[in-house]
């Protein structure tokens, strides 16, 4: 799964790029005039002549560097302006909260409807989309590279960020500041789609989910609520409404589970339930190591369903 800015999928990454190398352009250049002069010193011993020196010093230790510093100074100033713009109006709204250490997401669907989801983000291709992003306990940073640059996340503050994904794919998102012990297992699915499978998808999540009526999902639902599992999660149409964790409507549908972490699969989910503290020490979410096996398959059977 991409997880680099030199492999754009975006307006912004493609800027970034394009600065990038430049960069590095006027870094090569200086390094090579000064480990040239280093040399030519080296090899060529002996008493130089003072005004050959003064000029060496000043043109290549000062003179060149200002004159590549400031062009690079002058390529990329125009790029902010347009990095700092606000998406155009009637753009798409993605809400964006970091929480320790996962990702809650919800869709602006218009002024009175909000969908919410969780550690994955769809976004249609050629179009401009808002975010906003926000904390809900310590400061995080989201960053997409193959789509734009990264903004931090603070409690009690609300940051924007602009980007337009140019390419179908999958990419992966990241926290990109450390905010605890599973800092670096918080990453997030991005898909970007066809604008009109986009649409179809969106309006698929604002419906109450389906669940299987397979016999082992309807048993893995019984159990999922006389555990507790409903306090803390969300699943539209259910009686589940918990806050405290990741919505799981529609959760079979999604590539990874944990927060990008583990592909979504039954072996990996049953790992998930029963092997929590061990797969990501540090979550809130409670270890169910005395859970019957079958109890976790079928609880695994009925999240798979959930689509």
């Amino acid at each position: 799964m991409p997880q680099s800015t030199l492999q754009p999928a975006g307006e912004a990454a493609e800027a970034i790029a394009v600065l990038f190398y430049w960069m590095s352009a006027g870094a090569v250049v200086i390094w090579i005039i000064v480990v040239g002069l280093a040399v030519y010193a080296i090899y060529q011993p002996g008493q130089h002549h003072p005004q050959t020196i003064k000029r060496w010093v000043i043109g290549g230790g000062a003179v060149f560097p200002t004159i590549v510093l400031t062009g690079l100074l002058c390529v990329s100033l125009p790029m902010m302006p347009e990095l700092q713009r606000p998406a155009p109006q009637g753009s798409l709204q993605v809400h964006v909260s970091g929480v320790r250490w996962w990702w809650r997401i919800s869709y602006q669907i218009d002024d009175e409807t909000v969908v919410e989801t969780a550690n994955e983000i769809r976004l249609p291709v050629g179009r401009p989309v808002e975010f906003k992003l926000d904390s809900e306990d310590v400061i995080h940073s989201f960053w997409i590279p193959a789509l734009g640059g990264k903004v931090d996340m603070m409690p009690g503050r609300q940051t924007r960020l602009k980007l337009h994904p140019t390419r179908v794919g999958t990419f992966r998102g990241v926290c990109a500041e450390f905010c605890g012990a599973a800092h670096a297992q918080m990453n997030f699915d991005v898909v970007v789609m066809p604008a009109d499978e986009f649409d179809v998808w969106l309006k698929q999540l604002t419906r109450p989910t389906a669940s299987s009526q397979e016999p082992d999902a309807t048993d893995g639902e019984k159990h999922f609520f006389a555990v507790g599992c409903h306090a803390c999660h969300t699943i539209r149409g259910t009686q589940a409404s918990g806050r405290m964790g990741p919505d799981l409507t529609n959760f079979g549908s999604r590539p990874s589970i944990a927060a990008g972490l583990l592909p979504n699969n039954h072996a990996n989910l049953v790992r998930w339930i029963t092997e929590t503290d061990r797969v990501k020490p540090g979550v809130d979410m409670p270890t169910f190591h005395a859970m019957d096996r079958l109890q976790a398959a079928e609880i695994a059977a009925f999240l798979e369903g959930l689509k």
